[in-house]
């Protein structure tokens, strides 16, 4: 157990990255979304190991976090794929058949909004909008890497676009 909170990190080392920010902004009023905001760019989403050791730094009840990380469509409790789908399904992209696009990406990945494939390679979200309609339908992939955005999808396209992905990762293992 840490000595501030009940998470399950000993002694606190496993959030050694989140100290800075926890000293920075922990005792800021108003700062609990910048706090969480940081914390899921540091380990990709929140733990309820993370939770509790914000609470414990903080004084802000865990319920409390957990209220604030549930509303916000930004965060993630559950750890995501090492590349992030975000699919646009704004105005431009529904339109012009992003529907289909997330169909082709479902039957391809065997996954759906909010969901990661059983390697943890792939993490499906449906976005509001990427700003980028003059491509519709478009997605952007997000890796450690960085960020690639696909344009004028169709449903052969959008199937290469993932095998060529998986193909990188399954090379890149090897």
């Amino acid at each position: 157990m840490c000595e501030n909170c009940d998470c399950k990190q000993g002694d606190g080392a496993g959030f050694a990255a989140l100290d800075p920010v926890l000293e920075k902004y922990g005792k800021v009023p108003g700062s609990l979304i910048t706090i969480l905001q940081k914390t899921q760019d540091i380990y990709g989403y929140l733990s309820v190991d993370a939770i509790n050791h914000i609470s414990g730094r903080t004084g802000v009840k865990p319920a409390k976090i957990y209220g604030v990380a549930t509303f916000y469509t930004q965060f993630r409790l559950k750890p995501i794929g090492k590349n992030l789908i975000m699919l646009c399904k704004g105005t431009a992209c529904h339109v012009n058949g992003a529907d289909m696009i997330e169909e082709a990406i479902s039957e391809f990945l065997g996954v759906g909004d909010g969901e990661t494939t059983e390697d943890g390679l792939f993490t499906l979200n449906n976005v509001a909008c990427l700003g980028c309609c003059s491509l519709a339908p478009v997605m952007m992939v997000k890796s450690a890497e960085g960020e690639e955005t696909f344009g004028n999808l169709t449903k052969d396209k959008v199937k290469a676009v993932l095998a060529e992905i998986r193909q990188r990762e399954q090379e890149a293992a090897v």
